[in-house]
């Protein structure tokens, strides 16, 4: 199979929109790019690819952003159109995936209106079934869309990496001068010299809802009994980067604009998210280790004292332009499928409605707690990734109703399985493959069709949108 970078990009209809924003005739933009208006003319209607070439013209001669201009964006906008036109609404329409293509490709915007108008009908929907009715919990402050969407879409269009956060984190990594498992202690001690900021650890009994408390006026931290040492050292961690950077967070948020200040605020919450794991693993350091290691999860853990779900999310953002990692995309479900968590370095066709789809071993991870799970998988589009999974444990008070484990999957594309310790022993020229859908009532496959469900379990509440943007996301172990 072509990689990715082999294969024909067609981008007639953002070159054209680039184009008419300049406000450039066909013959002006020919000449900037040195090509003859003919062949422009040819590469807007789709009738030629752009190459390699073209693109650095292009990137070069009006300072735009070449991941702007990748097909993978068409190809989202594809997957999330047929993802909402396979609802039952819409099912009896029976609208081929050609029509589709083609409206995502010479449409885009009418794309984005339909899946955005979807979207609000998908959260009105959701809202009304835990009784939220017509009172605005949706889209509050005037907005259509909840805020966590708004963040995750936000983070999945910076490919989930945001480099002066990694290099504020190695900057304090670097001072506090500590040994990974020396972390807590260390971090701990600058809270208390520096911002006079005490941390305890404290009976359950003192926080039987949470399993971390700042109380502002007393300047104090309190953490749960219950929070393993991973789940502590996070704790710090983000204290840190909140007390040290506010004012930085505080700019990326307002370079950002969100909708609203629900959605501000929690921007902020996922930028110092990223800011403490950028310090409790710096970006090269952790680079090197994982590659190193064969990005050997539990040895990486135990060399940052971190967790596994820690180790995996912090893969995800590993994408500085002089020194990049496997691009990976991770998932976390319950054992119902309801996705909590979803980031990625790189494209992956995620569902933004529904569950994933039941072939993954995602959801075997749950008969075999605390194993790790190779598959590979290839989507409809034809890509082949190589997949892992495996069960964590979800730190939440001893009274609290529900499930507590979870199951984490990690992937990247094939070509890069080599690099890694889980593909050892894989024949990769020529795998046993599972294909999957990225939810199951959207794959065309007769026989995922015939037991086409959406997932089953407890009912999602509105606490459920914005725990992968909790304070604590890599607090599981």
């Amino acid at each position: 199979m072509a990689a990715a970078t082999e294969r024909k990009l067609f981008l007639g209809v953002r070159l054209k929109r680039i184009r008419r924003d300049l406000g450039l005739t066909q013959t002006r933009m020919a000449e900037d790019l040195g090509i003859s208006p003919s062949y422009l003319n040819h590469l807007e209607r789709n009738q030629r690819p752009v190459t390699a070439q073209i693109l650095l013209r292009l990137a070069e001669t009006y300072d735009i952003d070449i991941r702007g201009l990748s097909s993978d964006s068409d190809s989202a906008g594809a997957r999330d159109l047929s993802e909402v036109l396979a609802d039952q609404l819409f099912r009896d329409l029976g609208i081929p995936r050609h029509e589709v293509d083609e409206v995502a490709q010479n449409t885009p915007g009418v794309a984005d209106a339909i899946v955005r108008l979807y979207r609000a009908y998908a959260d009105r929907r959701r809202l009304a079934d835990l009784g939220a009715g017509d009172r605005g919990e949706a889209g509050q402050g005037g907005s259509a869309v909840m805020p966590s969407d708004w963040v995750r879409d936000f983070i999945q269009g910076q490919r989930n990496f945001f480099p002066d956060l990694d290099e504020k984190g190695e900057a304090l990594a670097g001072e506090l001068g500590a040994e990974p498992q020396g972390f807590f202690d260390a971090a701990r001690r600058r809270l208390t010299d520096r911002h006079g900021v005490q941390v305890r650890v404290t009976p359950r009994e003192v926080l039987p809802d949470s399993v971390r408390r700042y109380d502002h006026h007393r300047r104090r931290l309190m953490l749960s009994e219950l929070l393993a040492g991973p789940g502590r050292s996070f704790a710090v961690a983000y204290q840190l980067a909140v007390q040290e950077h506010d004012a930085d967070l505080a700019a990326l948020v307002e370079r950002a604009a969100p909708p609203d200040a629900p959605t501000g605020r929690l921007l902020k919450v996922s930028l110092a998210n990223y800011l403490a794991a950028a310090t409790l693993m710096p970006y090269e350091a952790f680079r090197q280790a994982c590659e190193g290691a064969g990005h050997d999860i539990d040895l990486i853990r135990t060399r940052f004292g971190a967790s596994f779900e820690q180790v995996c999310h912090r893969m995800t953002t590993l994408s500085r332009p002089t020194a990049r990692g496997i691009p990976f995309f991770m998932l976390r479900v319950d054992s119902a499928g309801n996705i909590s968590k979803r980031f990625a370095g790189a494209a992956f066709p995620f569902s933004r409605f529904g569950g994933t789809c039941p072939r993954w071993k995602i959801h075997g991870a749950f008969r075999s707690p605390g194993k790790i799970l190779t598959q590979i998988v290839e989507t409809p589009d034809g890509r082949r990734y190589f997949t892992l999974a495996r069960t964590v444990w979800r730190i939440a008070s001893p009274y609290a109703e529900g499930d507590s484990e979870l199951a984490v999957g990690l992937g990247c594309e094939l070509k890069y399985a080599s690099r890694l310790v889980y593909a050892r022993g894989v024949d990769l020229a020529d795998p046993a493959v599972t294909q999957i859908g990225p939810a199951c009532r959207v794959c065309e496959r007769p026989a995922c069709r015939q037991r086409a469900v959406e997932p089953a379990g407890r009912t999602l509440t509105v606490d459920d949108f914005t725990k992968s943007i909790s304070p604590y996301p890599f607090a599981a172990g």
